[in-house]
Order: C-alpha cells, then structure tokens, then sequence
C-alpha cells in the first residue's frame, strides 16, 4: 500500500524540503491589494515581510478546491494508493471543512485529518505521520493517531506591534493605541482551535523573557510520562539579525533540546505583523 501525506504550506514545508521528506503541499493562497499570490510559490517570506513592513493590504484565504483536488488527482495518477492530508486547523480555516467534503467522492482513499494545529505545530503533525508510514501505518490509522494526539501540543507568539491585530478584529482601535503608547506587547497562545491572549508585557524583550518561562512550563507538563519533545521556534522578522537574536535566545534557554527554527508562515504573520516571534511544542508520537 502507497500512502501518500500531503499538507499546506501553513505547515512550512515548501518544494525543496517536501521532496526530501516525500510528502506534497497545496500553496497557501496570500492576497495582497487585491492580488493572489502563492506562499512558497511565487511569494517567499522575505518578500512578504516587506509587504507587511510597508503597510500594504493583506489578507488570507484557503486553497481553493479545484486546487486541493488536482493535486490529489495527480498523486493517485503517481500510482499512490491512498492520501493522508494535513490542512491547518478548522478553527482558524474553513480549508479542513472543504476539503472533508471534497474527500467523500473519493470513497475512502483520502483521509482529512482534523488535528487542530498551526504553522510549526503542523509542521510537526507531518513528522509524525511519516514516521507513522514508515512503520507500515495505513492513511486511517495515521488519521486516527493524530487526531488522538491532537492537543498534546501549544504555541506561543509574541507581537512587536497591535496594529495587524487591530486590522483583525482582536483587538480594539482604542485598546491598540493604548498599547502602541505603552509599549505592551501581547503574548497570545493557540491551543487547539482558539488563538487567545496569554499574557501583556511592557517591552519586547520583556515579553520574550516572558514566552519563554511559559514554553518551560508547557515543556513540564507535556514531558510529564517521558514523551519525546519536539520543540520549534519561528519568527516574522525581516533582518536576519533580529532572527538570529531570538533563536540564540531560545536555544540558549533549551539547549538540551534540538530546537529548529521555522519561518512564521504568512497565514499567521499576516495577522500579527511584522516582527513577531514564537514557539511551539508538540509531544512526538512514537508509535
């Protein structure tokens, strides 16, 4: 049996590390004043963080389904027997309820799975279903471990600035220029389906001093029976100075772990700007 596992860029993986691992990815669709562009496609992260930086009009949307369906069309002509696709969670896209309906006029060879993950937590999902496959796991039975494990894993980020968050909705035109005058940066956490506000800090630095005494405990209780840790950090800074800053600062607060660093996918930087950073873990699952 040929399992194939496919996925959104929101996860991160994009043509050259999807070839490595052999697992296929739709491109997230970006709009921009208007204009569709692809994430990894023919928009890549250093670009889009210019567009953020210079204040244009951004906005997301999912796949459509002509898309999601010419691609699994082209794996099954690949001489793959049977699909697992990992989408970004349906609590913050409707491209998991989408593609369950899709997937019905495919009489069981395509499993959606509904893990309830985001961008490096996503990322992680994938790792799990390839090793999963390698161990002679069949689509339903990868489907079924992930969706069991669903919210063995959270991820923080922290924001430079409220305006993105404002545009969204998340936080008032008032509460926004409060903030901007204070210097409070919000740290918000998403577990599962919500994105929810953790904690207000004064000061950047303060905040990420504060993301990472809460990704040490969410490490406590995740390693709680001996769990494998997969650990990420990410960010959606322009300078890659300002990156290598807070990845220093992470490995240095977890080097007892392999910690890797991801790029904060455009599905969520475009809500919360420029210049954010993040964390996120997820429990490995083993078998």
């Amino acid at each position: 049996m040929q399992t194939a596992i496919v996925t959104d860029s929101n996860s991160g993986i994009f043509e050259k590390e999807a070839s490595e691992k052999n697992v296929f990815v739709v491109a997230m669709p970006i709009i921009i004043e208007g204009k569709t562009y692809y994430e990894g496609v023919n928009l890549d992260h250093i670009q889009f963080f210019q567009v953020l930086a210079n204040h244009r009009k951004v906005s997301t949307s999912q796949p459509s389904p002509f898309e999601v369906e010419n691609l699994w069309n082209h794996i099954f002509e690949l001489g793959y027997d049977e699909i697992v696709y990992i989408p970004m969670s349906s609590g913050l896209s409707g491209s998991c309820e989408t593609a369950l309906a899709l997937a019905q006029d495919y009489h069981g060879r395509v499993e959606v799975v509904n893990n309830h993950r985001i961008s490096i937590t996503l990322k992680h999902s994938v790792e799990d279903a390839i090793g999963l496959r390698k161990l002679g796991y069949n689509a339903h039975q990868i489907k079924k471990r992930l969706e069991e494990t669903a919210y063995n894993s959270i991820v923080y980020v922290g924001v430079s600035t409220l305006e993105y968050l404002k545009a969204s909705g998340r936080v008032t035109p008032a509460g926004a220029a409060i903030g901007t005058i204070l210097s409070i940066k919000p740290l918000l956490i998403i577990k599962g389906e919500r994105l929810d506000a953790y904690a207000k800090v004064r000061g950047t630095l303060n905040c990420q001093r504060k993301l990472i005494e809460a990704m040490h405990l969410a490490v406590q209780e995740l390693s709680k029976d001996g769990a494998r840790l997969r650990i990420s950090v990410t960010g959606s800074y322009e300078n890659q100075e300002d990156t290598n800053k807070w990845v220093d600062l992470v490995r240095k607060s977890f080097d007892q772990y392999d910690v890797e660093y991801n790029p904060l996918t455009m599905s969520v930087s475009a809500h919360v700007g420029p210049c954010a950073f993040g964390m996120g873990i997820s429990q490995a699952i083993e078998k």
